[in-house]
């Protein structure tokens, strides 16, 4: 198999123009996919929302240059940042791709002087978790079937206080440690039995406020 070039991947703010996108990724990702409508809604109309993509840039996405690859969101809730949606498309998992956007929407929560970051996921995606756990996430409670499609518990999860050094260091190490490592190569082409499947790795959606819009 030829080795692919890697891949650039860069983390701005969501735009009209990437809804299509956005909306191809929420529904290969969620049971119970927000309507088309709600992303829209949301950048247009609420103004606690702030959403980001993560775009890649290379060679092996040459005929769509900055095609969106993931998605998340947080609302700011006086001085909370929640977390509200948190995808990456399936064909791009498994190249810490999430990490990357987690780290953003973290930044993001500092910048806008959140005093904690908070969501929800469920019980039973324990990959998801881990992957909280390791960027500080804690759990703090538990919302009785909160999920609409299946009526699944989700468990809530808080960071520390985000100014606080150890949270800090955490983040640091965390953001090094992505910076040293291979940059992603592409999307995974599932026919091909040379690349593992992306389904079910870490960055599976975790997060899923139920679909009420403003």
């Amino acid at each position: 198999m030829v080795a692919r070039p890697p891949v650039r991947i860069l983390i701005d703010a969501m735009t009209l123009d990437d809804l299509p996108a956005v909306q191809a990724i929420e529904e290969a990702s969620f049971t119970t996919p927000w309507p088309p409508h709600a992303y829209r809604s949301e950048l247009e109309s609420n103004r606690l929302a702030t959403y980001v993509v993560a775009r890649a840039e290379g060679a092996v996405v040459a005929r769509a240059e900055g095609a969106v690859v993931a998605y998340a969101g947080i609302w700011m809730m006086i001085d909370e940042a929640h977390i509200t949606t948190f995808a990456v498309d399936p064909r791009w998992r498994r190249q810490r791709i999430g990490e990357r956007l987690l780290l953003a929407l973290l930044g993001l929560a500092k910048d806008r002087r959140a005093r904690e970051a908070t969501l929800e996921v469920r019980l039973s995606n324990l990959a998801a978790r881990r992957l909280y756990e390791k960027y500080g996430f804690r759990p703090v409670g538990i919302r009785p079937r909160y999920y609409s499609d299946d009526n699944e518990d989700a468990l809530i999860m808080t960071t520390e206080e985000l100014d606080q050094p150890r949270m800090a260091d955490r983040l640091e190490r965390l953001r090094e440690a992505l910076d040293a490592a291979p940059a992603p190569t592409g999307p995974v082409d599932e026919a091909d039995p040379g690349v593992e499947s992306a389904g079910g790795g870490p960055e599976a959606p975790g997060p899923r406020p139920k679909p009420t819009r403003r």
